[in-house]
């Protein structure tokens, strides 16, 4: 019988409003895969709502590196997500480090910002600091904002054409992943997730627009495309599913009412993922 995979996943904790490891565990676990979460802040409810709990964690991700390693623990997958300090991305740094192995698959999903905005806790620091893990991630999630920013640039005032993106994604290759998912460009009615390869994939894969932005829809998409590498799926069929997945899920969840700050309903369709 084939061993069980394992993953780690770097991330944020919300106890209310489906975002990071409230969404990845799930997720993860549905496709049959063990996963280790390592919380790099617990809240008491995801940003979008007003008067929430933040308990940054630099000191406690030192603990569970230092334990974990301890255990001789080994990975098949770890995937990196929000980071809310200078210290967090080092200690990030760190465990790829310590953790990867030749055949580990590591996905970056750099949480910077959206609509040509940084959020408030992603300074300069952080940013720069960001950049250095693009060397040691296999594939990574960035949305447009995200990618101009790793990649150097100024954020354009329209979508840009698709030779320009394929052009980002090249650059964006450059500084170490192997793959780059441009997630959810606007293309009137539709959303289009730009699938770039360094050895030579090109592939727009697309999904109705349904309803408008929606706490925690990226991270459900990063960590369905997580556990279909990790279980040994390509970079286009791991991205067609997650994007199949989400677009049917995004309907349930605007059909039933659920505000957008409360994510997405995905736990009636987490069967459909192993």
């Amino acid at each position: 019988m084939e061993r069980q995979k394992r993953a780690a996943v770097i991330h944020d904790l919300a106890g209310y409003g489906r975002c990071a490891l409230s969404v990845a565990i799930p997720v993860i676990s549905a496709e049959g895969i063990e996963c280790c979460a390592l919380p790099t802040c617990i809240l008491s409810s995801n940003a979008a709502f007003p008067g929430y709990y933040r308990d940054d964690g630099a000191d406690r991700m030192r603990r569970f590196l230092k334990h974990w390693d301890e255990l001789d623990l080994e990975f098949d997958g770890i995937y990196v997500g929000y980071l809310g300090s200078a210290a967090q991305v080092e200690l990030a740094a760190e465990f790829l480090r310590r953790f990867r192995k030749k055949d580990t698959i590591v996905l970056f999903d750099p949480v910077m910002g959206d609509h040509g905005r940084l959020y408030s806790a992603c300074s300069p620091e952080v940013c720069g600091k960001m950049e250095s893990l693009l060397s040691c991630s296999d594939v990574i999630t960035p949305n447009l904002t995200e990618a101009y920013r790793l990649a150097g640039r100024d954020y354009p005032e329209e979508i840009p054409p698709q030779t320009e993106l394929w052009e980002l994604g090249r650059e964006l290759c450059k500084k170490g992943p192997s793959g780059v998912v441009l997630t959810g460009v606007p293309d009137g009615e539709r959303l289009v997730n730009y699938v770039y390869t360094r050895d030579g994939i090109r592939s727009r894969i697309t999904a109705k627009r349904t309803g408008g932005d929606r706490c925690g829809t990226g991270d459900v998409f990063a960590s369905i495309i997580f556990a279909e590498l990790v279980r040994g799926r390509g970079p286009v069929q791991s991205v067609r599913k997650a994007s199949d997945f989400l677009e049917e899920a995004v309907a349930f969840t605007e059909q039933s009412g659920v505000s957008p700050r409360n994510g997405v309903c995905f736990e009636p369709f987490l069967h459909r993922l192993f």
